[in-house]
């Protein structure tokens, strides 16, 4: 006999049109089978779990009642569109995902007609949907639009900005707050329920129209009265005071996981017709799985895992990861100076902060998604005498950088930037890797740069940006673990703007930033068999270049590489430029500047990324014989 699937309505549903066929009465079925399905993809592959699982029912719901993807449905950050990517053709795909050449893991224009907008940053998501609306209110269009933000992206001011501007444009769009912690106000129940249905129908917001009619033939006293005390009423019982200020018609709190809530509310806000609308959705991360439920930390992102116990199969490292390194060195350089603070922005874990924070609470401070105010609020810290270190990963930074420069740089004030996820960072793809990070900062007036080549010399740069006071510092390190080197009990403070040689020869050099390092040197060793015999420094600083070091090379040597994980116009850039403001090109010095290409890298694994980015140990190897030309290159291989 033929096994029965566990999944008889999700398999009959290849594009949200397949869902709409469906009786309502079915729709519950189909949500259990399609959180069971997202479990099912997840424990085999790994990603984004917690997240999607809140969102099973909403996601159902919004299929449901809208025309996707006629009517543009965008998901902030979108690590929550899991189970939208199920419904939207690319079910067995699943299997793919986050994976070489496979399904990415937030939403992407290019991947599919259901994904109109990409993300993989927060609090994206209203201002994309305004803009979509206006258009097609220029455009003469019918369409909905609808913005789904988790309330982690609601601390970004981004979002804020989006929704005053859409408040007074008036425009015609629907945000759901997806409200997976209950952290504004939760759901209460039936009465919550009805009072949501009530005000988001068509009879009560006719009758609002109507009153808002004669309200305007009132005296202007009255008038605003009459406004105030409509507003407040309902927010009175139904919340969202904020919002109505910003504009927005408020309905909510609902239970974002029973549907007989979800769908006429959501068929009302769809049918209203005018002005911007925030249905307010509470919902459960990790809702359904039990070991998601009680620790949405650890299951917020996943590795493969077993479905009956929830433990997860991850290797043991036989390195330390950098992000631990760095939250071992700051604890230990804090337990000497007690102006030392450090501040994150809603990565705690991910910067290893939470350690930080579990040792020093009083010095530790999580701001939320709201990168420009961590970045500023560092400066305030930093103009009283304190020592505030920024973790934040690279990609994130970007979101800061206006106030790096106007509130850092300029002032010259010593704040101290832990660049976490700098260079490839695997299965996230382009919208995590850090790569423009050193171009960015190296370009400020005044900025130190450094960058890690392995744990012991990221140990050493926390000590070096602890006790450095002359200005802003910066230093980046990879995701992932170390090379297993030896480590020193404290860091020890580096000269400022000193390199260091690792290996001497006389014909090529490899200067390396960062954790290239060792491909470099495995490149030498490949080149010495060559009779290429080969210098191999570290530079440490991207800025101040060390430039006693640069030009030794260079007058040494005829050929000079350098390597970097980072894009077009970072240390290669600097080195170049310093090279020919000082006449040592002149000489016929072969220079090969070598970093990411001027291109986003699909995800991957991270090696295999490096590799196709040109950066690994055979990269350099065909760079220098390309630098030496081919004669050069058959006589050495003859």
């Amino acid at each position: 006999m033929a096994e029965t699937s566990n999944t008889p309505l999700l398999d009959q549903i290849r594009f949200p049109e397949d869902l709409r066929d469906l009786d309502e009465s079915k729709l519950p079925q189909l949500a259990d089978e399609l959180r069971a399905d997202l479990i099912d993809q997840i424990s085999r592959t790994g990603g984004h779990l917690g997240a999607g699982l809140g969102v099973v029912e909403l996601t159902v719901a919004l299929h449901y009642v809208f025309d996707t993807p006629r009517d543009r449905l965008i998901w902030d950050v979108s690590h929550q569109a899991y189970p939208h990517k199920i419904l939207t053709g690319r079910r067995e795909r699943m299997k793919t995902i986050r994976q070489e050449g496979g399904l990415s893991g937030f939403a992407k224009r290019a991947e599919s007609e259901y994904d109109p907008f990409g993300a993989g940053h927060s609090s994206t998501s209203i201002s994309a949907g305004l803009g979509m609306a206006v258009a097609r209110d220029l455009s003469k269009g019918s369409n909905n639009v609808v913005a789904v933000i988790g309330d982690g992206a609601m601390s970004a001011g981004m979002a804020y900005e989006a929704m005053n501007n859409a408040g007074a444009l008036d425009a015609r769009l629907i945000v759901i707050l997806n409200d997976n912690d209950m952290s504004i106000a939760p759901p209460t129940g039936a009465m919550s329920a009805y009072l949501a249905r009530l005000v988001s129908g068509k009879t009560y917001r006719t009758l609002r129209d109507h009153a808002k009619s004669f309200t305007r033939l009132l005296p202007d006293f009255m008038r605003e009265g009459a406004r105030r005390t409509e507003e407040y009423t309902r927010g009175f019982f139904t919340g969202g005071t904020l919002f109505e200020e910003l504009g927005f018609y408020y309905v909510g709190p609902i239970d974002g996981h029973d549907l007989s809530h979800l769908l006429p509310i959501l068929k009302n806000v769809r049918d209203a017709g005018t002005g911007p609308i925030l249905v307010h959705v509470v919902t459960r991360k990790g809702k359904g799985y039990g070991p998601a439920e009680s620790s949405t930390d650890k299951y917020h992102g996943v590795s493969k895992f077993d479905v009956i116990t929830g433990a997860q199969s991850k290797s043991k490292a036989n390195s330390p990861s950098y992000t631990g390194v760095f939250a071992e060195a700051l604890i230990r350089e804090a337990e000497e100076d007690d102006r030392i603070v450090a501040v994150n922005a809603a990565m705690p874990a991910g910067t290893g902060l939470d350690k930080f924070g579990a040792r020093f609470p009083d010095r530790t401070f999580d701001v939320g998604i709201a990168e420009q105010h961590a970045v500023t609020f560092c400066a305030g810290l930093a103009s009283e005498g304190y020592r505030p270190f920024a973790a934040i990963y690279s990609t994130f930074l970007q979101r800061g950088y206006d106030q790096v420069v106007h509130d850092v740089a300029i002032q010259h004030l010593p704040v101290r930037f832990a660049i976490d996820r700098a260079g490839f960072v695997g299965a996230d793809g382009p919208t995590h890797a850090g790569s423009f990070d050193i171009g960015f900062m190296a370009a400020l007036p005044g900025m130190v740069v450094m960058a890690a080549s392995d744990e012991a010399e990221l140990k050493h740069m926390v000590r070096t940006a602890a006790a450095y006071d002359d200005g802003p510092i910066a230093f980046r390190y990879p995701r992932g673990n170390g090379v297993g080197i030896e480590m020193p009990e404290r860091g020890e403070i580096l000269e400022i703007g000193r390199g260091r040689i690792v290996k001497e020869g006389s014909k090529v050099a490899i200067l390396s930033l960062g954790t290239r390092l060792a491909d470099a040197m495995a490149a030498a060793r490949e080149l010495d068999g060559f009779g290429l015999s080969t210098t191999v420094a570290d530079a440490r600083f991207a800025k101040p270049l060390d430039t006693a070091l640069i030009a030794r090379l260079a007058r040494e040597h005829e050929v000079l590489v350098t390597v970097e994980e980072g894009a077009v116009g970072g240390f290669g850039s600097q080195v170049m430029q310093y090279l020919a403001m000082s006449g040592l090109l002149d000489g016929g010095l072969k220079v090969r500047p070598m970093a990411m290409p001027d291109r986003f890298v699909n995800h991957a694994a991270p090696e295999m990324m490096i590799r196709e980015a040109g950066l690994d140990t055979k990269a350099i190897v065909d760079t220098v014989f390309r630098a030496l030309g081919e004669e050069a290159k058959r006589q050495l291989q003859a």
